[in-house]
């Protein structure tokens, strides 16, 4: 479910900035069965909690055994085969939820935002999106009112949220104010991550999501124009950090559009999980992924949500001390 709008070149640049390539990491299926997986975080107790955009629901993956409990219902589901459900975080052992491509614009009734679990089949809109869009139409080119909302993360007593159809991210308070934080030309933001004040963003890139334009770039509160940290994996959908504060990105993989058009997902096994390292380049460490979607670290072992409904789950995924990219 990625998102996307321009034409570029592919350069033989993209080929050098993926040639690092270490032993590739073994994967092991923890879980299949999702449907419409999407967004993950690890919760309060140490388990993983997926988004299943499909179902409407929330899942609790212990990420030992693979066994999974239906966390809450309740949630709206997706109406286009993407969106609904699609990415959640915990502030203070409450458990929110983003939705998307749920409102009026493909057929719905349910406002893009942050929904707060009140209960395992109840949940109240905190923020809406939506209107806060239909308001403040983004300056670049656009054909879904309401955006297509992808990843937030806790930051400053609120969340961050990218908008991929937007291309911009939003910082909203728990009260449900909607600002806009960053706004951006046609990159494709998609999966965040946050140290200290910083904040670490995934770009999937313009359509056709080249591997030069897939990037992991960093910005501050202050100083808001981002900083470029790596390119050069196609279609980038998260980024996180590892043990020792390495930081690693997720590629979706390669696009062809065989799935339609403009968000569209990457063609089927072509994903990677690939390292950040000092020089800007990128270590492939798994290759072949399914349409990857998210991913969550726990000590040295990576879990990869994939659009198929899987987790996937690599172990010893840094070499010691802990990886060889970058630290922050």
């Amino acid at each position: 479910m990625k998102f996307a709008c321009t034409n570029c070149l592919v350069p033989f640049l993209a080929s050098l900035l993926l040639a690092m390539v270490a032993p590739l990491a073994a994967q092991a299926q923890l879980v299949s069965g999702l449907q419409g997986a999407s967004g993950s975080t690890i919760g309060p107790d140490g388990a993983i909690y997926v988004t299943e955009g499909a179902a409407g629901r929330l899942t609790r993956v212990d990420p030992w055994s693979g066994d999974t409990t239906t966390y809450a219902t309740g949630l709206p589901p997706s109406l286009i085969g993407i969106g609904g459900a699609v990415d959640i975080a915990f502030v203070d052992e409450v458990a929110y939820v983003l939705v998307t491509l749920a409102d009026f614009d493909v057929g719905g009734t349910h406002p893009s935002g942050i929904y707060r679990m009140d209960s395992p089949d109840s949940f109240s809109l905190v923020a809406d999106i939506s209107g806060y869009a239909l308001s403040n139409p983004p300056a670049t080119d656009f054909f879904v009112p309401t955006g297509v909302q992808y990843a937030m993360e806790p930051f400053r007593g609120g969340f961050l949220v990218t908008d991929g159809h937007h291309n911009r991210v939003y910082w909203i308070r728990l009260d449900g104010t909607v600002t806009e934080f960053n706004v951006f030309g046609n990159i494709v933001p998609t999966g965040l991550a946050v140290h200290g004040k910083t904040v670490y963003m995934a770009e999937a890139g313009p359509t056709p999501h080249d591997p030069e334009n897939g990037k992991v770039v960093a910005f501050e509160p202050k100083s808001l124009t981002p900083v470029e940290i790596a390119s050069g994996a196609p279609l980038l959908v998260d980024v996180e950090f590892g043990l020792g504060r390495s930081l690693y990105a997720l590629a979706q993989g390669e696009w062809s559009g065989q799935f339609g058009g403009d968000g569209s997902p990457a063609d089927p096994f072509t994903g990677s999980l690939v390292e950040v390292n000092e020089d800007g380049t990128l270590t492939v460490l798994a290759e072949g992924l399914n349409q990857p979607t998210s991913m969550e670290f726990i000590g040295n072992t990576a879990y990869i949500v994939t659009l198929g409904g899987d987790i996937l789950k690599l172990d010893n995924v840094s070499s010691p001390p802990y990886g060889r990219g970058r630290r922050h």
